[in-house]
């Protein structure tokens, strides 16, 4: 098991959090094909490599089994089909996300590094509009002169529950 901060590819800008100020947001950069997307940090519990997955027979297709973490059960989920990602290479790492009371793994090909975005960084072109058209996400921010999505994962994981819902009558 590897924590957020011993990661050695991770790359943490230098602002401490207690200087931050509050219109800033401490994000995990996370590789999903070709694309960078942000989760809120607040939500992330972990990351890891996943030594083993063991499938689950009827479930949906982004979730893709579950995984023992020091003696915990976690589900994971592969969310490039629901993003629209192509699975150009296997999943390497597991982001552990805080969902109500549980938790969730989802699987990505890489952690680059925890960023500290600021209203600066924030994309404001039609936020709202591209934000109400795609629920999936919270926002937009600029990533290496690139714009990337920051990932709502309380819909993002309703929507798959959602579908296992479908799925289970």
């Amino acid at each position: 098991m590897i924590s957020i901060g011993e990661l050695p590819q991770l790359h943490s800008d230098s602002v401490p959090a207690q200087r931050q100020s509050a219109e800033s947001l401490r994000v995990c950069l996370v590789a999903l094909g070709e694309q960078i997307f942000a989760i809120d940090l607040g939500q992330v519990a972990e990351v890891f490599v996943p030594e083993s997955i063991t499938p689950v027979p009827g479930m949906p297709a982004a979730l893709v089994g579950v995984t023992n973490l020091r003696g915990a059960i976690i589900p994971l989920a592969d969310v490039r089909a629901v993003l629209g990602v192509s699975a150009s290479c296997l999943p390497k790492y597991t982001v552990v996300v805080r969902h109500g009371t549980q938790r969730v793994g989802i699987l990505v090909e890489n952690v680059p590094e925890i960023r500290t975005i600021t209203s600066d960084d924030l994309v404001t072109t039609s936020v709202r509009t591209a934000t109400e058209s795609l629920p999936l996400f919270s926002g937009f921010v600029k990533i290496d002169k690139k714009s990337s999505a920051i990932l709502e994962m309380s819909r993002l994981l309703a929507s798959i529950e959602r579908t296992t819902n479908d799925q289970n009558p």
